[in-house]
């Protein structure tokens, strides 16, 4: 059965960093685009970065762009989220999905930032 399982989130000050991971089970991640989404109470999902099967193709929510750092380790089949100088708006439910053909959603991994 396809699944997405993310963990790494955590309570981190202003300016702190963390690394969130995405395993993927139930299908092959080389075949698909990526994509790492967050979600704070009462408003929409917001895409946060994609990701293309061979790492060439990357983009950034404007938001998080030279801060987070997306990646993927296709032989594992785990999607990554670098977030350095981590800031209270980053506060948030953090998913992984496909970027194209989106599966059932995970449980996400919470980040907390905040002094």
């Amino acid at each position: 059965q396809v699944q997405l399982v993310e963990s790494g989130g955590g309570l981190v000050q202003p300016g702190g960093s963390l690394r969130l991971s995405c395993a993927a089970s139930g299908f092959s991640l080389r075949d698909y685009s990526m994509s790492w989404y967050r979600q704070v109470p009462g408003k929409e999902r917001e895409l946060v970065a994609v990701i293309t099967p061979s790492s060439v193709g990357i983009n950034y929510v404007d938001s998080v762009r030279g801060r987070f750092t997306i990646s993927r380790d296709n032989a594992q089949n785990i999607l990554y989220l670098q977030m350095d100088s981590l800031m209270p708006e980053d506060t948030a439910m953090y998913y992984c999905n496909r970027y194209r053909s989106r599966i059932s959603w995970g449980q996400g991994t919470q980040v907390i930032v905040s002094s």
